[in-house]
């Protein structure tokens, strides 16, 4: 069977990419209109950022508005500062946020439609050009054709998808990650490693995806802990910046599964930042879906050098121990311990489920998975 597989035009990565990648970011455009949070603005990333647009001569209009869930509202307020300060091209400095944002900002540009008509259509424009710099571990959004962007009118998180998202230029420079706090180290850590064993548990794995996949979980498995108890490891932290570059190329050209389903309206309706939704949701959904794909999972526990000669459902339940081992040393809170109260949760359950079924995620998983079944889980993961 023949597969399509994308990636970013351009990867720059390790130490001094973004030195590096400064010719590249002249050729996008003239003044570069730069995406980003207010908490890059405190870190001094943007500074870094805004050295190397400066020597270059690269002219710029800085837009620190994003926030950790982005919505509809804030694309439109985007779209409007860029076209009043005359900007030609993008870049995205931050986490997913304000590469989502970026990326849905590129298809405002050019359309008078709203976001919520995307959906369900593959997105098909030419846009300016993007550049997509992370400063976490975890997204992989600057290797995928996919934003997810809050509804603010239905409450729903869009999945809008094409492959004219991808960003033209990834900047993978791992020391935008070494201010990342624990907690987010943590949560988007484990949202690369959601990505990886997704992608490759999925309907829709291929064998490149799988070779990006499988290299992922290694790297994530060998530094996430690393990274977490020492932020300042640059090694680990080069590590994990390729592991979730891999883990994003992957998904993008297979597809993420049952977490990532289940994941998008947690947030929307709860406001829980994606990675650690993810993180809330791995280890009983992985548990749950295992019997559909043990010769998967246990290649994965095979691969990390966790199983060798055992059957394929004792090397997937190794795997899984290890998994839970890992997650315990991440320190993932509870929803409890988040503050998500109880009975609001248990509401929106019904909600949840439907959505998460709509989003089309689910179906992937190669365990055939109703909504019922992500019912009862939504119910057995609030403690």
């Amino acid at each position: 069977m023949a597969n399509i597989f994308l990636t970013p035009a351009k990867i720059i990565s390790g130490s001094g990419a973004l030195k590096l990648a400064a010719a590249d970011l002249s050729n996008c455009g003239k003044k570069a209109f730069v995406v980003t949070d207010a908490m890059m603005v405190k870190l001094g990333n943007i500074k870094l950022l805004e050295d190397v647009l400066n020597d270059a001569g690269i002219a710029y209009t800085i837009f620190p508005e994003v926030n950790s869930e982005p919505d509809d509202l804030i694309v439109i307020k985007a779209a409007e500062a860029y076209k009043e300060n005359g900007c030609d091209f993008l870049i995205a400095l931050g986490g997913g946020s304000p590469i989502d944002t970026a990326k849905a900002l590129s298809v405002l540009l050019v359309s008078d439609d709203k976001l919520s008509s995307y959906m369900g259509r593959i997105i098909d424009i030419k846009r300016p050009a993007l550049a997509a710099i992370p400063t976490t571990a975890g997204t992989g959004s600057e290797a995928t054709k996919f934003t997810i962007i809050n509804d603010t009118e239905t409450k729903t998180k869009m999945l809008l998808t094409g492959p004219c998202l991808i960003p033209d230029l990834a900047i993978i420079d791992p020391q935008f990650t070494m201010s990342a706090p624990k907690s987010v180290t943590s949560h988007t850590g484990i949202d690369a490693l959601c990505h990886a064993v997704e992608s490759y548990t999925s309907r829709k794995a291929q064998p490149l995806s799988d070779s990006f996949a499988l290299s992922a979980i290694k790297r994530i498995f060998n530094n996430l802990q690393k990274c977490y108890d020492d932020g300042q490891n640059e090694a680990a932290r080069i590590q994990m910046s390729l592991a979730a570059l891999e883990a994003g190329i992957s998904f993008n050209n297979s597809s993420v599964t049952i977490v990532h389903g289940m994941s998008r309206p947690m947030g929307a309706l709860f406001h829980v930042p994606h990675g650690l939704s993810n993180a809330m949701l791995l280890e009983e959904c992985m548990n749950y879906v295992v019997d559909g794909a043990y010769d998967r999972f246990a290649d994965i526990a095979r691969y990390l050098g966790f199983a060798k000669d055992e059957d394929d459902k004792r090397a997937s339940e190794i795997f899984l121990k290890k998994l839970h081992e890992l997650l315990v040393g991440l320190n993932v809170p509870t929803m409890s311990e988040y503050g998500i109260d109880r009975d609001s949760y248990f509401s929106c359950i019904d909600k949840m489920a439907n959505d998460a079924f709509a989003s089309g995620s689910p179906s992937n998983t190669i365990k055939t998975i109703e909504v019922a079944d992500m019912v009862e889980l939504y119910k057995k993961i609030y403690r």
